[in-house]
C-alpha cells in the first residue's frame, strides 16, 4: 500500500476508509506479460492497491481466467483490441490506445501502467503514465537480422518511440536490457525493476503421467517465436539420447510458426501443468538470441533445476555462475553439455541449488517493492523522464 498517497476526491475506494491507489494496467495473454502482470496485480491487491487490469489481443485461455478470478478484487477487462505488435495498421494501433484511455477514465485510473508503451504515443490518458519496456521490435530485429528494420517494422518501432518519450517513467527487467533499449532509441536508460515470479501452489506434485524417466530437458516459452531460437533445441535434441521436452504454442498471433522435428512437442501447458513438469527436475535449456528476462528460466531456477542457457547479456546478468552457458545457435554445444549434466547427479545437484539460490533473489515481491518505488517517484515528485532524450 501506499499511505502517503490519496486518490482525489469522488473516486470510489475498493477498501472502505483506506486511501488507495487505482491502478490501469494492460497485459495481453500471448506470453510473459500476462503472468508478469497477474503476479504483479495480486500483489499489489495485498498491499491495498485497486487493480483494473485491461486485456489487450487475444482472449486469455480458460486456466488463464481462472487465475485472474482467484486474484480478489481483481477488476479483469478483456478488451478486445489489437495488441500494437500485431496490428497490421498503424490506425488498428490508435483504436486500441483511443479505448484504453478510455477504459483507464472509465476506472477513475489515479496512475496507467502500460506493458504496451507504444499506445502512450497515440492517446491522452487521463492520469500519469509508466511504462515497462519488456520488448520491441527494434532491439528483436538487432539481435536477430543484420541491416536496418524494414518498412513493415519501422512504424512500429517509431510509435514505441514516441511512447518511450511521453510516459512519465520507464522501466526494464535488466540492465542489459535497459541499455539495449536506450541505445536503440537514443534515450536515457530505463529504471531497472526485475522481474519476479510467484510459485504456483502445487508445485511440489509429481509430473504428470507418462513422464520421461529421469533425467530428461525441458523447454517452455513462445516456440514460434524465432527470438525463443527453438531451432537450435531441436537439432540438438536430434544429438541427444536422453529426450528433450517443449511446452509452449507452436503457432503464434501473427502467423508465425515451428514445427519441431526432434523435440517432444507438449503443445501450450498451463502454469501449473508447466510446475508439474518442473517439478522433476528436469535440466531446463534455453537457446534465446533474444530475451529481454526470461520468466520460464526464473520458474525452472526456482525448481531447484539445472540451467543450460544461451550465452546473451541478459541471462549473464541474472544467472552468471549459476548456469551453464552456450553459444546460441550451437547446438552441438547445448547437446553436449545437457548431456554432461544429465550424466553427473552431483553436477545436475549443485547447479539446481545455485540456480535455486539465484532464484531467491527475484521474488514477487521485491518486484513490487521496486515498482511500488516508481509509482511514488512520479506520483509524489517530479515526473522520471526515463525516456527523455539522453
Amino acid at each position: 500500500m501506499l499511505p502517503s498517497l490519496t486518490v482525489p476526491a469522488g473516486r470510489p475506494l475498493p477498501h472502505r476508509g483506506a486511501p488507495v491507489l487505482h491502478l490501469f494496467m494492460t497485459v495481453d495473454a500471448v506470453g510473459g506479460i500476462w503472468q508478469y502482470g497477474l503476479d504483479l496485480a495480486e500483489e499489489m491487491t495485498r498491499r491495498g492497491v485497486a487493480v483494473t487490469l485491461a486485456v489487450l489481443g487475444p482472449e486469455p485461455s480458460q486456466d488463464q481466467m481462472r487465475a485472474a478470478r482467484a486474484i480478489r478484487g481483481l477488476d479483469l477487462r478483456p478488451l478486445g483490441v489489437s495488441l500494437d505488435w500485431t496490428a497490421l495498421t498503424r490506425r488498428e494501433v490508435e483504436a486500441t490506445a483511443a479505448i484504453v484511455a478510455r477504459e483507464a477514465e472509465r476506472a477513475g485510473a489515479d496512475l496507467i501502467h502500460l506493458n504496451s508503451p507504444a499506445l502512450a504515443a497515440l492517446a491522452e490518458f487521463c492520469a500519469p503514465v509508466i511504462a515497462v519496456a519488456h520488448a520491441c521490435v527494434a532491439t528483436w530485429w538487432a539481435a536477430m537480422r543484420p541491416g536496418p528494420l524494414p518498412p513493415d517494422l519501422a512504424w512500429r518501432a517509431n510509435l514505441v518511440a514516441e511512447g518511450y518519450r511521453r510516459v512519465d517513467a520507464l522501466l526494464s527487467p535488466t540492465r542489459a536490457f535497459a541499455e539495449a533499449t536506450a541505445a536503440t532509441y537514443g534515450i536515457s536508460p530505463p529504471r531497472v525493476v526485475p522481474n519476479g515470479r510467484r510459485k504456483p501452489a502445487d508445485r511440489g506434485q509429481r509430473t504428470p503421467a507418462g513422464a520421461a524417466a529421469s533425467p530428461f530437458a525441458f523447454t517452455a516459452g513462445r516456440l514460434w517465436d524465432e527470438g525463443k531460437n527453438a531451432r537450435t533445441l531441436d537439432r540438438a535434441a536430434a544429438r541427444m539420447r536422453l529426450p528433450l521436452l517443449a511446452a509452449g504454442d507452436l503457432k503464434g498471433p501473427n502467423a508465425a510458426q515451428f514445427a519441431p522435428e526432434h523435440l517432444r512437442s507438449l503443445g501450450r501447458l498451463s502454469d501449473q501443468d508447466v510446475a508439474r513438469w518442473l517439478a522433476g527436475s528436469p535440466i531446463y535449456a534455453s537457446a534465446a538470441r533474444y530475451e529481454p528476462f526470461g520468466l520460464g528460466v526464473l520458474e525452472a531456477a526456482s525448481a531447484g533445476c539445472a540451467l543450460v542457457l544461451s550465452d546473451i547479456p541478459t541471462f549473464r546478468e541474472l544467472w552468471d555462475e549459476a548456469a551453464i552457458f552456450i553459444a546460441p545457435d550451437d547446438d552441438a554445444g547445448f547437446a553436449h553439455a545437457i548431456e554432461m549434466v544429465a550424466a553427473d547427479p552431483a553436477i545436475r545437484a549443485r547447479l539446481g541449488a545455485e540456480a535455486r539460490a539465484r532464484a531467491e533473489t527475484y521474488t514477487v515481491e521485491a518486484m513490487t517493492a521496486g515498482v511500488l518505488e516508481a509509482y511514488r517517484a512520479v506520483l509524489t515528485g517530479p515526473p522520471l523522464r526515463a525516456g527523455m532524450p539522453a
